[in-house]
């Protein structure tokens, strides 16, 4: 079996070490996997790509081209769209945090709040503005991007990012910021092990569902009363906290999926040809 993982190059020198256990683990169940990045282009006789870049254009594209893609461009789409995560967790009734698009400073109606671009990620273009004149400015500042307001939501700068690799939780981690109201690990706050419900892992696993999703992380924010709301849906979600916190490989049990669903892909093509 062959594949390829795709990064963008700048992502891929940052991500090297996960790229090399992706490597060395899908070699050990008999898969050649190889990097590509960029405008690399696969060959023809490849049976995947796993993707991992926020480009549903280019996921798109792979998927006309005739390979399997994990995950497919839809979920890398609404995943890369905060306002769309938020409209697919009302259609499935999972709570999530009150969301609406931010046009003009006048959207906002109480402060302080919360200001992401939609399709941030890693804590990064994530602002809490407490006035309308910061509001303004970080409107100008984003000014050809499609933003969005929520409120501000005491969680203690603690959420909980879960990672599912097709319907399965395989594991979850408690983030906790460091001097900031953001609780990203990259951003320099701690992580722990932590150890969903049954009622938790319903949701979670509601979501995936609904996706038809492969390989997904999705965060909640804990609130004092310790109900949690989705604040985030990751692809391609970053790793680092997990192996933080876990003696297993998410590599090697993402390569064992791939392996599982690629073989399974191909059996139903050829039953039908």
């Amino acid at each position: 079996m062959k594949g390829y993982v795709y990064y963008s190059l700048t992502e891929s020198v940052r991500n090297y070490a996960f790229i090399e256990d992706l490597i060395e683990k899908a070699e050990h169940i008999g898969i050649e996997l190889r990097l590509i990045v960029d405008n690399d282009q696969p060959s023809a006789d490849a049976d995947f790509i796993l993707f991992r870049d926020r480009n549903p254009e280019k996921a798109a594209l792979f998927e006309r081209l005739g390979f399997r893609v994990f995950n497919r461009s839809e979920v890398n789409r609404i995943a890369n769209d905060k306002l769309q995560s938020f409209e697919l967790a009302a259609l499935l009734g999972v709570p999530s945090v009150p969301t609406k698009k931010l046009n003009s400073a006048e959207d906002v109606k109480s402060y302080p709040a919360v200001l992401k671009t939609a399709d941030g990620h890693g804590g990064d273009e994530v602002y809490l503005s407490t006035s309308m004149k910061e509001t303004e400015s970080f409107i100008t500042r984003f000014k050809n991007r499609n933003l969005i307001a929520q409120p501000y939501i005491e969680s203690n700068a603690t959420d909980v990012r879960v990672f599912v690799i097709g319907k399965e939780v395989v594991g979850a981690v408690k983030r906790t910021g460091n001097d900031s109201f953001k609780s990203n690990y990259t951003l320099g706050g701690s992580v722990e092990k932590y150890v969903l419900s049954s009622w938790q892992e319903k949701e979670v696993v509601r979501i995936a569902r609904a996706l038809k999703s492969d390989y997904i992380g999705i965060d909640f924010l804990i609130l004092p009363d310790g109900r949690w709301i989705l604040n985030e849906i990751e692809d391609p979600v970053g790793a680092r906290s997990l192996y933080t916190t876990y003696d297993f490989s998410i590599a090697e049990k993402l390569m064992g999926y791939i392996k599982e669903q690629t073989t399974n892909y191909f059996t139903v093509v050829k039953s039908v040809i």
